[in-house]
């Protein structure tokens, strides 16, 4: 563990990342690279929580012009960041991952009620937690729900996984002269609407001096790399820290 620069992490997933090539749902192969790639974090002795997004199988923010209310919309896609959860837990599980999941509504059948200070136990007993549900109201995104989860479990550092190699001023997959930030503050973050988090989220970070890092989690062996320290993706924080 002394060459590792965080010991407790919590890792951020989108849902749509699940999807691979496909335009919706989960893909089996993208699942079981991302449990192998917490497999090598976790066989190091990483401390690890994930949030994992729904948007690969709804999306509450879009559940409106469907006709459907945003407080409905955003519980359906609560449910959807289950159905993901359970998808990940399985395959984590399946490497030799000793797991919990967490939900913030309460389900006991299929996971455990999310109680901090348990939460903080299974993960010094070396259980992988996966926090489901999002916060458990509407309105606040899992962005929102994986920056407090974050904070109280005490994380080092939030770790989003994208499928770019950072933060940058423009999408780099429309402009190739896009330029990226090895580092920036919060503050420029909002300013610039670079839209990495949400603003709840972000300012939750900037409030706790909580550091996000954005990175690839496309690239194998790029969690392993940022958890011992290496320069990978963008670090957001407060320029005196």
């Amino acid at each position: 563990m002394s060459d590792l620069k965080y010991k407790r992490v919590l890792l951020k997933l989108s849902g749509e990342s699940l999807m691979g090539e496909k335009g919706f749902g989960i893909d089996h192969n993208v699942l079981n690279f991302f449990a192998t790639e917490v497999k090598k974090v976790y066989d190091i002795g990483i401390q690890l929580g994930i949030v994992i997004g729904g948007g690969n199988i709804y999306r509450g923010l879009s559940a409106s012009a469907q006709g459907i209310d945003r407080v409905t919309g955003d519980q359906m896609g609560m449910l959807a960041t289950m159905i993901n959860s359970l998808a990940l837990q399985n395959a984590i599980e399946h490497k030799g991952i000793y797991s919990r999941l967490m939900s913030a509504i309460h389900m006991e059948q299929i996971a455990e009620p999310y109680i901090r200070r348990r939460a903080i136990r299974h993960l010094e007993k070396g259980r992988v937690i996966i926090f489901g549900a999002g916060t458990g109201h509407p309105y606040f995104s899992t962005d929102t729900a994986a920056s407090l989860r974050a904070v109280e479990i005490e994380a080092d550092v939030i770790i989003k996984g994208t499928r770019v190699d950072g933060v940058f001023d423009s999408d780099p997959e429309q402009n190739p002269d896009a330029f990226k930030f090895d580092n920036i503050s919060y503050l420029d973050v909002l300013k610039k609407n670079l839209r990495v988090m949400d603003l709840t989220a972000i300012s939750l970070c900037r409030e706790n001096n909580l550091p996000v890092v954005v990175f690839n989690m496309d690239v194998p062996d790029n969690l392993l790399k940022l958890v011992k320290g290496e320069a990978i993706g963008t670090v957001i924080n407060d320029p005196k820290q």
